[in-house]
């Protein structure tokens, strides 16, 4: 399989680029921020630019990874440019979304529910989905939730600086995810681009836990006691956002061979 990943550079991109070379597919990864070798130059907020490297390389599939909390060029309008280009050059599309996307509630989320963000970059994910599946209806829209498995993931990165009083600031009481490892996360991406599921599909860990306890958790494997870690409650200090999000993942289940694992099996 011809594999193009935008976002080779980050995180989730990283891994699966990695991931899909070793299973012997014909990868190319793109990266706009930095620059690292093996990667090729992509702005997605470059609609010809896109258009030229999909024209170039004729990808089977693209798994479109990149994003950027603060810019909603590149998280919403890159998203469309590439999932038209897809569509163009008949690539299969697989997109990565986000659980941002909806306001929070104590109800699981499934894949019927449509979004109803709360805040910029929630926005700008539910636009992305809205153009993705507008122009490429055959793609696979995967919502996800925080990613985890090592120190180079930024929460743990964020719950250590905290930790140790590099930066200010609180993990939130009251905020709920559904961490998913990121080696499970780029598994299930492959599993995506190889296969044939059409429409949105929840890939995230089993496990619910606040934003805290999962600080807590990864100060832990590096031996800083839990009261380390800053604690409050963001509903009190007024910050729109997110609370209770949990994604229903029985359709991933069902659908995947990956096994997405718990928080505590994560980072035992």
């Amino acid at each position: 399989m011809r594999l193009l990943v935008t976002g080779g550079s980050g995180y989730t991109g990283g891994r699966l680029v990695g991931l899909a070379r070793a299973a012997g597919h014909d990868v190319t990864g793109t990266s706009h921020s930095t620059r690292v070798e093996g990667l090729v130059p992509l702005d997605v907020r470059d609609r010809a630019a896109v258009d030229r490297l999909l024209d170039e390389l004729r990808p089977d599939t693209v798994v479109h990874t990149s994003y950027a909390q603060s810019d909603w060029a590149v998280t919403a309008l890159g998203a469309a440019w590439v999932a038209a280009a897809a569509a163009r050059t008949g690539a299969r599309l697989v997109h990565v979304s986000s659980d941002a996307v909806f306001t929070g509630r104590p109800a699981p989320y499934t894949e019927a529910d449509l979004p109803e963000p709360v805040y910029p970059y929630g926005a700008a994910k539910a636009a992305a989905e809205t153009a993705v599946l507008a122009v490429h209806p055959d793609a696979a829209v995967v919502r996800t939730s925080l990613i985890i498995g090592d120190d180079n993931a930024k929460q743990h990165q964020l719950a250590l600086d905290m930790a140790a009083g590099r930066v200010d600031g609180l993990l939130f009481t009251d905020h709920i995810r559904h961490p998913v490892a990121v080696d499970d996360l780029a598994a299930a991406l492959l599993e995506l681009a190889e296969g044939d599921h059409r429409g949105v599909i929840h890939v995230a860990g089993p496990q619910a836990i606040t934003r805290h306890a999962l600080g807590v958790l990864i100060a832990s494997r590096h031996g800083i006691p839990a009261d380390r870690v800053p604690s409050g409650s963001a509903i009190d200090r007024g910050i729109i956002s997110p609370a209770e999000v949990r994604l229903d993942t029985t359709l991933a289940e069902s659908v995947l061979r990956t096994r997405l694992r718990g928080v505590t099996e994560i980072l035992a």
